[in-house]
């Protein structure tokens, strides 16, 4: 690759997410590697049996195993901490070509990350990384930042209706 951009998927519809693993699963097909950091999840999803597969692909999960909501915990700072920590680590190797950093924007949100501390790690990356970052809430001047800025729009959704996350389509 020549030079990586900066995507983030962001908005309240479905399919955040799922398109950045689309796009680590096209990178990986062309001989890519791709690092996936997931911010804020913790435990086995359909989606991390699949990427196991996978050559060139590594996931490491940064959650402290819960729904994060009106209370922040010490742990669940430590745990992003120690996420932001690896992405720059990772990040700064060169090793990999895309770097997804998944739900990072609502990490951002709950104020369990600086902003700053990652438009720092963004902006003076390797030339050649791709970056992607998913989640609500994506703050403005991470938007500015962004090469591609997709906003997932819900208009109608299931779970409306009842129906619970289903194995193999929502987890």
């Amino acid at each position: 690759m020549m030079k990586g951009m900066i995507q983030v998927y962001t908005g309240k519809g479905k399919g955040k997410t799922t398109a950045a693993l689309g796009l680590a699963l096209r990178a990986a097909g062309a001989g890519l590697r791709v690092f996936i950091g997931q911010f804020l999840k913790k435990g086995s999803f359909s989606e991390l049996k699949a990427l196991e597969r996978l050559e060139g692909v590594e996931v490491e999960q940064f959650g402290s195993g819960r729904f994060i909501g009106s209370t922040i915990r010490r742990k669940d700072k430590q745990c992003a901490a120690h996420g932001l920590s690896r992405i720059r680590e990772v990040i700064n190797s060169g090793e990999y070509d895309l770097v997804v950093l998944d739900e990072i924007n609502v990490a951002l949100s709950f104020n369990l990350i600086e902003e700053v501390e990652l438009l720092e790690i963004i902006t003076q990356r390797p030339i050649h990384v791709e970056i992607v970052l998913t989640g609500r809430n994506a703050p403005q001047e991470i938007l500015k930042q962004a090469d591609l800025v997709t906003e997932m729009r819900e208009i109608r959704h299931y779970y409306e209706n009842g129906v619970a996350a289903r194995v193999g389509i929502e987890k």
